[in-house]
């Protein structure tokens, strides 16, 4: 059997039209590639300047919480209590321990601090035969902050050891304060009242 040789196909060359068409769907494909590069940068730059203006925002309400510090003078009668952030000035405290430590509130104004005289009495009855723990204080604070009055509820916890002494009852020291709960709403007297029956 003899093969037939194939048939070539014609070769027909492009028209000037079809030409300029490719041309075309090659710009445009191109245009499109662009500007959706375009649209992916815009869209990451944008996303970008929200997290900077989010960190921005975060990083002014840090500075702008409000939270004390407390210093333990020599004796241990007596904590300081101080903003953390030195721009912020404390004007007034209302501070209340568990009803069963001591049932009244405590006011201070210009002198913010803590003293073992104040729950001396209760502590001797509540404590039991623990020699050192943690007392929940609720402290109202009123303090100024870039010349605008501000409010600051917040729960601490004053650490505290009893001594024994001849003759009288516990001495109490006073070791420090830590933070405990921030933005407290309601009753604060009730709030530390939950903690220290939940100690």
């Amino acid at each position: 059997m003899s093969e037939q040789p194939r048939k070539r196909l014609p070769l027909r060359w492009l028209t000037l039209a079809e030409i300029v068409g490719i041309a075309a769907l090659i710009i445009a494909g191109l245009g499109y590639l662009d500007a959706h590069r375009e649209r992916g940068q815009a869209e990451r730059a944008r996303a970008d300047a929200v997290r900077e203006r989010q960190a921005e925002a975060n990083a002014d309400a840090v500075k702008r919480s409000f939270l004390m510090t407390g210093t333990v003078d020599k004796s241990g009668d007596r904590v300081r209590l101080d903003a953390a952030h030195p721009d912020q000035i404390i004007q007034t405290q209302t501070v209340w321990f568990p009803a069963s430590v001591r049932a009244d509130s405590v006011e201070t104004t210009g002198n913010p601090r803590l003293e073992a005289g104040w729950i001396e009495g209760g502590l001797r009855k509540t404590a039991g035969k623990a020699k050192t723990g943690r007392v929940p204080v609720g402290v109202l604070t009123v303090y100024i902050d870039n010349g605008e009055t501000r409010t600051d509820r917040a729960i601490y916890w004053l650490g505290y050891s009893l001594h024994p002494r001849p003759l009288r009852g516990d001495r109490i020291e006073l070791e420090g304060l830590s933070v405990g709960r921030r933005g407290v709403t309601g009753d604060l007297q009730a709030a530390a009242d939950a903690l220290w029956a939940a100690r």
